[in-house]
């Protein structure tokens, strides 16, 4: 997390001024009334994820001839049970005569820096002690083919190996639409480009990522180099709902379609169709490569891409950035609104590295919204700016974070929606969004356990 020194913003100076412009403003407006809500969700669970893992890999290797050194990318997303996949998968490769080490593969995570990105994967339980095989770690690449005129590269120690195994969760993108997404053609063509490579593919803005991606992901497939990988599918209670082995062949194709539409099915919504306000405890690459899933707020924030989605919503205040995402703020530009405690944990060379290399789909995203002292500043703020007068409803809801909206916080003017539809639940009484003396807002886990 960074600190005095660091690359960190430091708005000492502004604080003052800052905190009186907030006093005038929002001093005597009253904090919004909530109500706890329950969404009913579809929430399957894998059961056996040993088992799982162990017939996924035994299917990739089915097709692979070759044995020897094999890299095994693991990414900087926040994936459940991850560390525990890994470890399954080390070890089904090593039964199946294969010689396992790790390589992260995101990109340009990390600050850009092979040290950074093993220290993401080290914080996810991902090192050589717990897996108990070398975690190799560089940003440097080769160049293995082009597709569409764009270089494709690929992680040195993957080339040296000649060989690498994913692991990755298929979800959608938050860039753009398509039949392939998120999932493993994205990591091999994207993530183990590192930040050249993944620069490189992001240059040509959502073509790049909609169309040449999944074209680089099977030219380092024909190259042999790509044996196949493990895509997760998660729930939208963050579990792991279902895992599959994906030999090479398959990786860009109708196996990763059929599991994203699946994991559209189980991704968490915000259930209306428009809101005035939506507050969200946390932010985080851990969370979402947007920081904040965009599929979830309805919103795109990219030049030249229409905004259709739903829900409509005016403001959006993030109040923490999630310590996981070691000040890559990435996403930061989706919100109107963020308290200068979250602005403190911004690293800017972590934040800009992240949304420079991303390119066009970055640089809206890269932004700063405006910063205010205190959560309970944002929070009045944006309900007082978001296109209302005082005497309209207020539409707000209150998430913990994007991956989290089965249990909620609505505004009393939401309650008669929630009342009329099946798949909502009133769960806890009226009172005032719980805010401290000193402006922070309590987190809605902690409304939930009173």
């Amino acid at each position: 997390m960074p600190g005095p020194g660091s690359n960190s913003l430091d708005f000492s100076r502004a604080l003052p001024e800052l905190e009186r412009l907030a006093r005038e403003l929002y001093a005597n407006r009253p904090a919004p009334e909530v109500a706890l809500v329950r969404q009913h969700v579809e929430t399957p669970r894998l059961l056996d994820l040993e088992g799982a893992v162990a017939a996924g890999v035994a299917r990739v290797a089915s097709t692979v001839e070759r044995r020897g050194p094999i890299a095994v990318g693991v990414g900087s997303r926040g994936i459940a049970n991850l560390a525990r996949i890994v470890v399954a998968t080390v070890n089904e490769l090593q039964k199946a005569g294969f010689e396992p080490f790790i390589v992260p593969a995101m990109g340009s995570h990390g600050g850009a820096e092979a040290e950074g990105q093993t220290q993401i994967l080290a914080d996810y339980g991902v090192d050589e002690a717990a897996i108990g095989v070398p975690v190799r770690a560089t940003m440097d690449t080769e160049v293995v083919g082009e597709v569409g005129g764009v270089p494709v590269r690929l992680d040195r120690h993957v080339v040296e190996a000649g060989a690498v195994f994913l692991v990755n969760r298929v979800k959608p993108h938050t860039d753009f639409e398509g039949p392939i997404e998120s999932g493993l053609a994205k990591m091999c063509a994207i993530g183990l480009g590192k930040q050249r490579g993944a620069q490189a593919l992001h240059s040509a803005g959502v073509r790049g990522l909609r169309d040449l991606m999944p074209q680089a992901a099977r030219l380092i497939a024909a190259r042999g180099i790509l044996v196949g990988g493990l895509a997760i599918v998660e729930n939208g209670r963050d579990e792991t709902a279902e895992i599959a082995g994906v030999p090479a062949a398959e990786v860009g194709g109708e196996v990763e379609a059929r599991l994203l539409l699946r994991a559209k099915e189980l991704l968490p919504r915000i259930p209306f169709e428009s809101l005035h306000v939506l507050v969200l405890d946390r932010m985080g690459k851990d969370v979402s490569g947007a920081g904040m899933d965009t599929n979830v707020l309805g919103r795109w924030r990219i030049h030249g891409v229409e905004e259709t989605a739903k829900p409509q919503i005016a403001c959006v205040v993030p109040l923490s950035l999630t310590d996981a995402s070691h000040g890559n703020a990435a996403g930061l530009g989706l919100a109107e609104f963020i308290p200068l405690r979250l602005a403190e944990k911004v690293d800017l060379v972590a934040f800009y590295a992240n949304s420079l290399t991303a390119g066009i789909v970055g640089i809206e995203r890269g932004q700063f919204p405006i910063v205010l002292p205190t959560d309970r500043d944002c929070v009045l703020a944006a309900a007082a700016t978001s296109g209302r007068t005082e005497q309209e409803p207020l539409r707000l809801a209150w998430i913990a974070d994007t991956a989290h909206t089965e249990t909620f916080a609505v505004s009393t003017d939401l309650l008669p929606e929630v009342t009329a539809r099946p798949d909502l639940e009133q769960i806890g009484p009226v009172r005032a969004l719980p805010f401290e003396p000193d402006g922070r807002l309590r987190e809605i886990t902690e409304l939930i356990g009173d």
